[in-house]
């Protein structure tokens, strides 16, 4: 019979370094907290597991920035700045930006090009002094008996490795970091049912004239193909091009477990299974355009990215969770760190469901208060990105690329604050970190009601 568990010996861990601000994971929310924390002055260090930034906008090919904008009374702007501001003009500068473009209508979203995000997101990170460690999986904490986190543990190449902090911001997505330390969290709607994860791919070798508007006519080519018997695994895809038009992005697959529900990112095998299944959709769906969308008839499958697309695993309980009803009724919040202009977006089974707050009629955008980076029963931690407090439909609107920025850069300046005034999280002063956001270029949203 073979032992279900193995006792690993106690063993002496080398120090990688000591830091003021650590920042585990490097997507939006990690670019915008490690930033916002070196500028500051603060000894910064990034620890990202794959050797390029981006999260899931490069490492699951999103290539696509959603939550910048929002619909203000009928007017489209940009409501998401600061540090995102940074990165897209390194961005544009590399060639890799497209201009912001229209969905359903009622929001903008903006296009980009991985490899100029990669290299971007380099160029801004060692450029505000932030030290950065690739390929490093974080594995677990080391906690002090007050409820303070001394070292995150990582595996490395070089071997495994205690990192000491003072200040400790989980980006991973997947609140891991937040979890090792013992604070609570949520899974899903209260039922265990996540947002269903995709596999984006890329397409090159389209004839942008021929192709025209697909956007447009493949949701009408699916819905005749699936009267003559053809299954898809979700309804409403997103295909659109790229910079060049040549190159295009689709989403359109959807990953389930064997019992039909969401893939979970936090389960090895499950992942497992989802990458192997997110391929053989890509396939099967690159066909279906190749034989029947006009203008793929000479396109091919330019790439496929390191891991399938997770929206949603952990979301921790914190101070304040950001609800649905927030989303919707355009929430105001005396502890604003900056907005959110995305709409709910659920991605269920075979579908994805949007809902709207009210446009034109509403200010098009909530704000995102700082009590949801704050987890319980942990002294030294701030949690931003997908993984900070919200529920399940808040989360379903908030976890984008815009909202992770914005809490992003409120958490890198609020662990710079506390540092420098020697004051505990919870007891920070939000004027003074209102003060500094806005000192540097955040949105706060308070200008519209």
């Amino acid at each position: 019979m073979t032992a279900k568990y193995i006792r690993e010996p106690e063993r002496r861990l080398p120090v990688y370094g000591e830091y003021e601000v650590v920042v585990l994971g490097g997507g939006p929310a990690g670019i915008a907290a490690a930033a916002s924390a070196a500028a500051q002055g603060r000894k910064t260090l990034m620890v990202e597991r794959y050797g390029f930034l981006g999260g899931m906008g490069t490492a699951a090919g999103v290539t696509n920035f959603c939550g910048l904008h929002a619909n203000v009374h009928g007017d489209i702007r940009q409501v998401v700045h600061g540090v995102a501001d940074d990165l897209l003009a390194r961005i544009d500068r590399l060639g890799g930006l497209n201009a912001p473009h229209l969905v359903f209508g009622k929001i903008k979203a903006q296009a980009y090009d991985t490899a100029a995000y990669k290299c971007a997101a380099d160029d801004l990170l060692l450029g505000k002094g932030v030290e950065i460690l690739f390929h490093a999986l974080g594995a677990g904490v080391l906690m002090e008996p007050d409820d303070t986190i001394r070292a995150l543990i990582v595996e490395t190449k070089s071997g495994r490795a205690a990192i000491v902090g003072q200040m400790f911001i989980d980006c991973s997505g997947d609140g891991d970091l937040a979890a090792w330390a013992g604070a609570p969290f949520e899974r899903g709607d209260g039922a265990g049912a996540m947002l269903y994860p995709s596999m984006m791919f890329r397409l090159n070798g389209v004839d942008p004239k021929a192709a025209g508007e697909a956007w447009q006519s493949i949701p009408e080519l699916m819905d005749a193909a699936e009267k003559r018997g053809v299954h898809f695994p979700r309804k409403k895809p997103v295909v659109r091009p790229q910079k060049n038009p040549i190159e295009w992005r689709v989403n359109v697959t959807q990953l389930k477990s064997a019992d039909g529900s969401a893939i979970d990112g936090t389960d090895a095998a499950e992942l497992t299974a989802g990458e192997i299944e997110g391929r053989r959709q890509a396939v099967q769906f690159f066909n279906f355009l190749k034989r029947e969308a006009p203008g793929f008839e000479q396109s091919y499958i330019v790439d496929i990215p390191p891991q399938i697309g997770i929206r949603e695993t952990r979301r921790i309980s914190g101070h304040y969770q950001l609800s649905g009803d927030d989303v919707l009724s355009c929430a105001s919040f005396p502890d604003t760190i900056g907005v959110n202009g995305w709409p709910i977006e659920k991605h269920v089974a075979g579908d994805v469901e949007w809902l709207w707050p009210d446009i034109p009629g509403s200010r098009g955008f909530n704000h995102l208060p700082y009590r949801m980076l704050l987890p319980q029963d942990v002294r030294n931690l701030l949690v931003a990105g997908r993984c900070a407090s919200m529920t399940h439909e808040g989360q379903s609107a908030a976890r984008v690329s815009g909202g992770c920025f914005v809490m992003g850069q409120a958490a890198g300046t609020a662990a710079h604050l506390a540092l420098a005034g020697n004051t505990e999280l919870v007891d920070l002063s939000v004027e003074k970190l209102q003060a500094q956001l806005e000192q540097d270029g955040v949105y706060l949203g308070r200008d519209v009601t």
